[in-house]
């Protein structure tokens, strides 16, 4: 029974197989990791290490000019060669990049999945989303008249209705002042944790990981017990 529940853990979560990220042949990146459903590993190292270049990787959206090997292994279904469609990973960046054109509840229906039938239905999911993160009310709301702190709720809550079965995190909270960052820190972990989804944060701020209440992998380090493994290690 223990080696079964030890087979059916290792198939779960998000599983980075020997990754590698190179720009112009130079080689920005080389780790293995493995990241639980319901937990964080929060990656860290300096400017041009190739954080960013890993999630781009990861949700299928990495610039030509970079090259990426290994696999993504997502509960146990290699996604590496799968459109970035087809992943279902949510990719949440510094910037909300909302939808100018639309309102803010066309901007959180516009993300539930086309299985979910119904305007009416749909529309209940996106105010009960604006309602969770304290937004109740903003739904007719043009995106650009909302603060910063608001625009980044509502890109949270547009990430995980498209029900994402991973989440990376590309330093969401760094455009915050230090008042609402503290708290959308908490409410985005603790969502993630209820969900179940596996968690890869980069960022630059200890504060951030520290948080986030995870793994901390430093890139340049190798340390096994975090949950990673540095191959870029000489």
């Amino acid at each position: 029974m223990t080696g079964q529940m030890h087979a059916d853990d290792a198939q779960t979560g998000l599983r980075l197989h020997n990754v590698s990220v190179r720009l112009d042949g130079r080689l920005l990146l080389a780790i293995d990791c493995h990241i639980r459903p319901g937990s964080v590993l929060t990656l860290m190292g300096e400017s041009g290490s190739g954080k960013s270049s890993l999630l781009d990787f990861i949700a299928g959206h990495l610039r030509p000019d970079f090259k990426a090997e290994g696999r993504i292994v997502l509960d146990g279904e290699d996604l590496t060669a799968r459109p970035a469609q087809e992943r279902h990973i949510g990719l949440m960046f510094q910037s909300p990049l909302l939808f100018p054109h639309m309102s803010v509840l066309q901007n959180l229906a516009f993300a539930i999945p086309a299985s979910v039938k119904g305007r009416l239905l749909r529309r209940e999911m996106a105010e009960q989303a604006l309602l969770d993160v304290g937004l109740a009310g903003f739904g007719a709301r043009d995106p650009i008249t909302l603060s910063g702190g608001q625009q980044t709720r509502v890109a949270l809550m547009r990430t995980l209705l498209a029900e994402p079965r991973a989440l990376l995190l590309d330093e969401p909270f760094s455009s915050l002042d230090q008042s609402r960052r503290a708290g959308m820190r908490k409410l985005v972990f603790r969502l993630a944790k209820a969900k179940e989804l596996p968690v890869l944060l980069v960022t630059h701020d200890r504060e951030d990981a520290d948080a986030a209440g995870g793994m901390i992998h430093w890139l340049g380090r190798d340390d096994p017990g975090n949950g990673c493994t540095d191959k870029a290690q000489p």
